[in-house]
């Protein structure tokens, strides 16, 4: 944990005002997935997008189920801002455990869903998904553990639901109309 907090306390270092609001608005995208979430609806109203806004609404239970409800109670990880509440936050100190990060698990389960259907656009959500990820580090709420145990989770769960969506919703409908 050593080497994680010398990374958080750079990242403090780098602080100014302008990149304080910068990163503050970044992070409150991922705010209880409300971006992805609106993303899906949005996408489900156009027919080349509906699998890929399925599957985004898909991750994000199964994701809020696995990282909110199983893992954050079972690991109980404490927070960089809890361990050392000297550091002056720029967000209200969350009150959910730290690991994994749901803003990072959120994000790339989301963006990588959205990469796997659509590549050009999902180059774009990967990109936001990431900044995400970062600002929760410069915010001083989450180690790169964290991050990591983020992205790896969202890009494992948003493959296994494209597999379900894309490979066994099609059998379904097929055995259906028969």
């Amino acid at each position: 944990m050593d080497w994680e907090f010398s990374f958080l306390y750079f990242l403090q270092e780098l602080h100014n005002p302008v990149l304080d609001k910068i990163m503050v608005f970044i992070t409150s995208l991922g705010n209880d997935g409300l971006l992805w979430i609106g993303l899906a609806v949005f996408l489900v109203f156009f027919k080349k997008y509906r699998k890929c806004a399925i599957s985004i609404g898909v991750s994000l239970i199964l994701m809020e189920l696995t990282g909110n409800v199983i893992l954050k109670e079972l690991i109980m990880r404490e927070r960089p801002c809890w361990i050392d509440p000297t550091v002056e936050l720029l967000v209200k100190a969350p009150s959910s455990y730290s690991f994994p990060s749901g803003h990072t698990f959120a994000g790339f389960a989301s963006a990588t869903t959205v990469f796997l259907n659509h590549k050009k656009e999902g180059i774009a959500a990967i990109v936001v998904a990431a900044l995400i990820a970062f600002s929760r580090m410069y915010v001083f709420v989450h180690f790169p553990t964290d991050i990591l145990g983020g992205m790896v989770l969202g890009i494992g769960l948003a493959v296994l639901t494209y597999f379900i969506v894309h490979r066994w919703a099609p059998k379904l409908k097929k055995k259906k109309d028969i």
